[in-house]
């Protein structure tokens, strides 16, 4: 759909029957699947964002995040099994278990200056990071905590490195569910569009597709799209008189 002209797409209505439902959770669609289709029948689609992912020479669309780092290895590695067993449970089981073994992955980030600032600009080893539409992934990780799906910005947050000491403290944290302790090192920027350079191949997952390369540009497509969303949708900005 995100690939033809705006003019001749039919509006997207979602039910949410995967196993974490992220974006579906964030933005207020019903868990029963009657529920959902009558959203669609009943609510007039609006339009929202969507993100172009340029990989190496593949493009590639996300809707809700592109998540890089200790979250996506968690995605991935998690059981198939498990999932089914536990359903978004699943990632956090599989997460804690990682706990010990993260690698970071090493990588420049940069993007253009928003109004009345420089330029954004940041390199070195991350542990995870969010490019966001929506705001969570991997079974209710809040990535992107402050994203807009129709504000035409996206919203960028890394994760670094941690040292020996940090990184022992913010894992027990995690472990014992205060994962806000993450918010004391987060970067975060709002952009247009950001650029990811590293000296070798890494994963980004596109809303559950992994897909590797060196090189990504991501930009935000305003509007791209028409999606049925409840009257309250908490992902759609608020608009001032």
């Amino acid at each position: 759909m995100a690939r033809h002209p705006d003019g001749a797409l039919p509006s997207l209505g979602l039910v949410p029957l995967g196993t974490a439902n992220d974006f579906a959770t964030a933005a207020g669609i019903p868990d029963d699947p009657l529920a959902a289709l009558a959203l669609v029948a009943d609510v007039e689609p609006r339009p929202v964002d969507l993100l172009r992912i340029q990989a190496d020479t593949e493009e590639h669309w996300c809707a809700n995040l592109a998540s890089g780092g200790f979250g996506t290895q968690v995605t991935v590695n998690t059981n198939e099994g498990l999932k089914k067993m536990l359903g978004g449970l699943a990632y956090l089981v599989t997460g804690v278990a990682s706990l010990g073994r993260i690698d970071p992955v090493h990588a420049r980030i940069h993007g253009p200056a928003a109004e009345g600032e420089p330029a954004f600009e940041w390199h070195g080893g991350f542990i995870a990071l969010g490019i966001g539409n929506g705001r969570q992934a991997g079974g209710g990780r809040a990535l992107c905590p402050d994203a807009w799906i129709d504000d035409g910005l996206l919203d960028v947050t890394i994760i670094p490195e941690f040292s020996d000491g940090l990184g022992d403290t913010v894992s027990n944290l995690v472990a014992e569910g205060r994962e806000g302790a993450l918010e004391a090192v987060a970067v975060r920027a709002r952009l247009p569009w950001v650029e990811l350079e590293s000296g070798e191949e890494f994963v980004l997952n596109l809303d559950g597709e992994p897909v590797s390369a060196r090189h990504f540009r991501i930009s935000c497509e305003p509007g791209r799209l028409r999606m049925h969303l409840p009257p309250d949708c908490p992902l759609v900005k608020p608009r001032t008189e």
